[in-house]
């Protein structure tokens, strides 16, 4: 499927989300937890982990486990909830650093595996579904360094494509020896509510398109990517409005 570009429309979208501002602290929280369920159960089903979205609330908002689910699957919740509120916390400031993605990864990952969680890689991986080959692990900690240095070139683009970007760069270093597709999400998020936009949330249902985008990325063509994100924030403003509407009920 090709998707425009939508970044006009995201704009015009954002002028009517600054309308509603200030939240007042009981809409905040609100919105908070509706977005820790919603990006922690999409981010992880992208990924293959089969708890469902209700089944993702109740384990993060009942501490209850799901009979017959992997204990991995579980872990993955609570860890992604627990960055995501690394995420808020990092939004309020206006930089991020290599601490701040060491950070991320480790709290999602630390429950799965102590040992590399947090850390770059030490062995090769393989990404499957594309002949794309990533940095050995000797060359990740350059290309991290070089990414940070890229920071504030790509922080001259329109902040959706910003975003876009540092998910794409991000994840082609692949630094870590897994987790790397949500700690990239994390991290475009970051960038997204730094300059004021909601979360994005990317919806299993196109996760075909999300990688054939990636793949178009691989080799060299990197518009096909932007603009798929630019309609995931699309999209994704309009469910916030719709949000904040409801809140504003009389």
């Amino acid at each position: 499927m090709k998707y425009e570009n939508r970044l006009t429309d995201t704009d015009k979208l954002q002028e009517k989300i600054r309308s509603h501002r200030p939240l007042d602290a009981y809409e905040v929280k609100q919105l908070k937890e509706y977005y820790r369920i919603g990006l922690t159960y999409t981010s992880n089903a992208l990924e293959g982990n089969s708890l469902t979205e209700s089944e993702t609330k109740v384990v993060l908002e009942d501490g209850i486990t799901i009979g017959g689910k992997p204990l991995k699957d579980h872990f993955e919740a609570i860890g992604h909830s627990e960055a995501f509120d690394l995420l808020y916390k990092l939004a309020e400031g206006q930089r991020i650093t290599e601490d701040d993605i060491l950070g991320l990864h480790r709290l999602f990952y630390y429950r799965i595996d102590a040992e590399t969680a947090g850390k770059y890689r030490e062995r090769n991986v393989i990404i499957t579904g594309t002949d794309f080959t990533p940095p050995t692990p000797a060359a990740v900690p350059l290309a991290m360094q070089e990414f940070f240095g890229n920071l504030p070139t790509l922080r001259t683009l329109h902040p959706v494509e910003y975003a876009a970007m540092l998910h794409l760069q991000f994840v082609n270093i692949h630094p870590f020896i897994d987790g790397n597709g949500r700690t990239a999400r994390l991290l475009m998020n970051l960038a997204l509510l730094q300059a004021g936009y909601p979360i994005t949330i990317i919806p299993p249902i196109i996760r075909g398109d999300y990688i054939s985008a990636l793949r178009d990325s691989n080799k060299g063509n990197n518009q096909p990517f932007i603009n798929f994100i630019t309609c995931c924030v699309w999209e994704s403003q309009k469910e916030y409005l719709r949000l904040l509407e409801s809140l504003d009920r009389k």
